[in-house]
């Protein structure tokens, strides 16, 4: 039998416990260890697996034995930062989608993208890179998600809704067929979309309207 990759998992917090769970039930990768800057996890051990440093550690570290990892950060301006120094040191980024997400036919999953246990992803549509798409969270046909965008749990996408790169779309949340949401925008928990929403917006409310 094949030995697995070995997967370094970049960030020690409840995002981290969530997709270490759903990296073990794949089976593809054996988890090497974690890296944290937060100096309170050096030397210890995190959900069962040894705290291996920080990002300074980072070049060190990378090897043929050791060039795979994922970036569990849920803030979606840390995770590309940090996203940002592993692509310029070499590593090579893995996804992780759970076993128990319906993944439809021709869905595109970028690199370090994350789909979480009661998802769909329907016929289609194209996840970015490191992408969330977090618990019972739905992403309809023909959607198109650019990089480090969070889609939070029991979201619902209708058919093609595209989401610019950085934006967090709250959790319960619903975006109408066709709408275009713009980069780094915040829709508030609960909201219902139902018309475009331009870059950097933040908006909340049934239907959603902007807040500034």
């Amino acid at each position: 039998m094949k030995a697995k990759e070995k997967l370094v998992v970049f960030g020690a917090g409840g995002h981290a416990k969530v997709v270490i769970d759903i990296i073990e039930q794949q089976g593809n990768y054996e988890i090497a260890g974690l890296l944290d800057d937060d100096l309170k996890h050096q030397g210890k051990r995190f959900f069962g697996y040894p705290v291996l440093g920080t990002r300074t550690d980072l070049p060190a570290l990378i090897s043929a034995q050791l060039r795979h990892a994922i970036v569990t950060i849920g803030d979606n301006a840390s995770r590309a930062a940090v996203a940002t120094l592993l692509d310029r040191d070499g590593w090579q980024f893995a996804s992780a989608v759970h076993p128990r997400a319906s993944i439809g036919r021709g869905v595109k999953i970028g690199p370090g993208s994350v789909v979480m246990a009661g998802c769909v992803v329907n016929a289609d549509a194209t996840l970015g890179g490191q992408v969330i798409v977090n618990t019972g969270a739905t992403v309809d046909h023909d959607c198109r998600i650019e990089d480090a965008v969070h889609i939070a749990p029991g979201c619902h996408l209708c058919g093609g809704v595209s989401v610019g790169q950085g934006s967090l779309l709250g959790a319960g949340s619903t975006v109408t067929p066709g709408v275009r949401i713009g980069r780094n925008v915040i829709v508030g928990a609960g909201s219902t979309v139902i018309r475009d929403i331009a870059d950097a917006a933040r908006v909340s409310g049934v239907p959603a309207r902007p807040l500034d």
